[in-house]
């Protein structure tokens, strides 16, 4: 995973700004977005609201290149490069300057000893040498706006070679200039068709070799627009180009293969601005596998290993996450191509009953809604359909109307229907003249539809002309090979646009200034310390969040006196700053009713701590809670995206369960109450086996303040615990009954 620069993008973004004398553009729902004037605005704990959006036009599309390194010797690395770089800039228009210290010329072009003989400002040095540190440096007084560098043996060799990139990274943010790389190649420099319509896939590739199956996508007739491979991101990194690809009017989605984040806030930024530009990112993000390194004390922390987060930050945020290239191929074609949904109902169109009903199950299973056609609906297509075939979805034609001129005459009554916004048809293989005069029907209802067409060709050998020529030649329909690819895209497509149409950044709503709550929970904290039960349920009082009737109490006759104010029945706990799990230690007592009893839980539990060497601050006598559900809410740090909250089902057994939903905050109330609708156990609140349904409302409130605090803390709060938090019926609010806290 590359290095975090958390905590610095304020400071970059301006030194970039002045360095560059770059404005980044206004975002394009939003009036608060920065400008080289002004200040960037940033939330409560000094963290930006905000992506920079670099102006990597003069990247892509150079005036002037330098190729530092340049070179024309037959049977040299850097002749191919030097040949390609060359076809390049004749293409984009770009002049070309050779630069090398003992060749007057390169491929018959003039050549330049060192960059301080360049003979004139240039937007691009492209750095073909194993050391590109000394070049950076030279270039600081060119003003060059971009560099390349392809050198390897930084940051993916181990300690020695992150401490080199380190140095690079350094130089670079002295320099003003912007840096591709290091450990990058020649994918940003390949040629693409010009000769392709249609919103195009701009393409983001750590590893270059990873991005071959979309840049092939052009030889299908998709339109593929840029490739940026950004390798070990010294500076210029996979955010920067989504921040970049989302302004750009050309592009239709972009298409990711991430092998690690160099920093999760600029990385949600990121994909805010596209989500509110309606720009869909489809990424596969490797590293599913990693448990990351916990040595969590509280329940929270061992819920939620490091891609949980990340696949949560993702959802969170519209990024589409894919397995394999070829998911990520087939379903970023579909989201750049295909208009805005209609509905969201899916029909499945077939010649065979059983593929219906096959890939009917596939896709109810996997979320697809498939409406029944009203009975007019079945009753019309029955004028073309033998009435003993099923019509009501999957409909099945029997094979031989698509024969004939009822198979144009099916399919547009399909479309028709309005609860219908894609139609699917799987055709398992061909069978001609079957398949080629429905292939063509269903091209031919694409170009007069506004609605979705899917065919799933499901013939191996992928030869026939029907699939070669009749639906690939198609810009309307989208064509698949595999039903599983087909689900996926056609997923994703329609969550897409759900998620779009209703997209608010929550980072227009994230708190700029501390909360009262802040201030007086910032005198409980005791950097460096476990705070014990008792403190901890102070800084949840502060925030508004109830606990229970309890009072901490340092002799038996007191805790009796205190069961007395509290209530019986009552639980007696011991509080210390050093107390972690008490159940297991036998350190909690529930349900006692006399002073007897308060008397000898008092001396238990003191004994018992005396004998574990555990330092107490006194005995808490609390208020019994019985009737509820129990869930756990808390707070941990993640490495990449800083402070995340998590919401599970409570308890003992909740690390039996592991039953839990993550966000990384800011998030608001939709994105709270979606957290609960993720849970396994989510019927719990809802009321089984004659249990009343529970405050649902009140959960929400505990998790956007336990949100709030994890804000203004920010990395001042390593871990914080509620568990269980017992969320009482409906109507009746949620009470933490414990609480465990760590401070930074």
């Amino acid at each position: 995973m590359l290095g975090s620069t958390h905590g610095t993008l304020t400071t970059d973004f301006r030194a970039r700004v002045e360095a560059c004398g770059e404005t980044p553009r206004a975002a394009v729902h939003s009036s608060a977005a920065p400008s080289a004037d002004d200040a960037v605005p940033v939330d409560v704990s000094g963290r930006p609201l905000h992506a920079d959006v670099p102006d990597l036009d003069r990247f892509f599309r150079p005036e002037s290149v330098a190729v530092i390194g340049a070179s024309d010797a037959e049977g040299r690395p850097n002749t191919g490069i030097t040949r390609q770089l060359i076809a390049w800039a004749e293409r984009v228009g770009a002049r070309i300057h050779p630069v090398h210290p003992s060749r007057p010329t390169v491929f018959g072009l003039a050549c330049h000893a060192s960059v301080a003989d360049l003979p004139e400002q240039v937007d691009l040095a492209v750095l073909l040498v194993s050391d590109p540190l000394p070049v950076i440096e030279e270039l600081a007084d060119t003003k060059v706006k971009f560099a390349v560098a392809f050198a390897s043996g930084f940051a993916e060799t181990g300690g020695a070679g992150a401490a080199a990139q380190e140095r690079l990274a350094a130089a670079v943010r002295r320099s003003g200039l912007r840096l591709l790389g290091p450990n990058t190649n020649l994918n940003a420099f390949e040629e693409f068709r010009d000769d392709l319509d249609g919103p195009a896939i701009a393409l983001i590739t750590q590893s270059g070799h990873q991005g071959r199956p979309l840049y092939t996508l052009q030889e299908l007739g998709i339109r593929l627009s840029h490739w940026a491979p950004t390798g070990n991101e010294a500076d210029l990194e996979t955010s920067d180009f989504i921040s970049y690809f989302a302004e750009r009017p050309e592009v239709g989605a972009i298409a990711c293969y991430v092998e690690g984040l160099k920093d999760g806030r600029s990385f949600l930024l990121a994909a805010d601005r596209a989500a509110r530009n309606g720009v869909p990112v489809v990424a596969v993000k490797v590293g599913r596998t990693e448990t990351g390194a916990r040595t969590a004390a509280s329940h929270t922390g061992k819920l939620t290993g490091a891609d949980t987060v990340v696949d949560a930050a993702m959802r969170q945020f519209g990024v589409i996450r894919v397995d394999g290239l070829d998911e990520l191929q087939d379903t970023a074609a579909l989201l750049a191509r295909a208009r805005r949904p209609k509905a969201d109902g899916v029909v499945v169109y077939s010649i065979s009953g059983g593929t219906g009903a096959h890939f009917s199950d596939l896709a109810t299973e996997a979320g697809l809604t498939l409406p029944t056609l009203s009975q007019a609906k079945q009753d019309e297509l029955h004028q073309w359909i033998p009435p003993y075939l099923n019509v009501a979805n999957p409909v099945d034609n029997g094979g031989h109307p698509v024969g004939d001129w009822r198979g144009r005459k099916i399919i547009d009554a399909i479309l028709a229907d309005p609860e219908v916004g894609v139609l699917i048809c799987p055709i398992t293989g061909p069978f001609p003249p079957m398949s080629d005069k429905l292939a063509q029907d269903l091209v031919d209802a694409a170009e007069q539809t506004d609605k979705l067409i899917c065919v799933i060709w499901g013939s191996p050998v992928g030869t026939e002309d029907a699939y070669r020529t009749t639906l690939l030649g198609s810009s309307r329909v989208a064509t698949f090979r595999t039903s599983g690819n087909c689900i996926t895209a056609v997923r994703a497509y329609l969550g897409h646009h759900r998620f779009t149409a209703g997209y608010r950044s929550p980072f227009e709503d994230a708190p700029r200034t501390p909360s009262p709550s802040y201030r007086k929970a910032q005198a409980l904290m005791r950097p460096g310390q476990q705070l014990s039960e008792h403190a901890a349920k102070q800084l949840l009082r502060a925030y508004g969040i109830r606990v229970p009737r309890e009072q901490l109490v340092a002799s038996a006759a007191a805790a009796v006196r205190a069961a007395g104010l509290v209530g019986y029945p009552v639980v007696m706990k011991a509080s210390g700053p050093q107390l972690g799990h008490k159940t297991e230690l036998g350190l909690v007592k529930i349900g006692l009713t006399s002073a007897s009893q308060i008397r000898d839980a008092y001396r238990e539990l003191t004994d018992i701590a005396r004998y574990e060497n555990v330092p107490l601050d006194g005995i808490l006598v609390c208020q019994m809670v019985e009737r509820g559900v129990e869930m756990v809410v808390g707070v941990t740090q993640d490495d990449l995206f800083g402070p995340t909250v998590t919401v599970g089902l409570g308890g003992v057994l909740v690390e039996v369960l592991h039953d839990a939903a993550v966000r990384v905050p800011p998030f608001g109330e939709d994105q709270a109450r979606a957290m609960l609708t993720e849970l396994r156990g989510h019927a719990l609140l809802e009321g089984v086996r004659g249990a009343p349904p529970a405050d649902v409302d009140a959960l929400v409130e505990v998790i956007l303040r336990i949100q709030r605090m994890a804000l203004e803390f920010g990395d001042e709060l390593s871990e914080l615990d509620i568990n269980p938090l017992m969320v009482l019926p409906r109507g009746q609010g949620a009470v933490a009954l414990d609480a465990l806290a760590i401070c930074r």
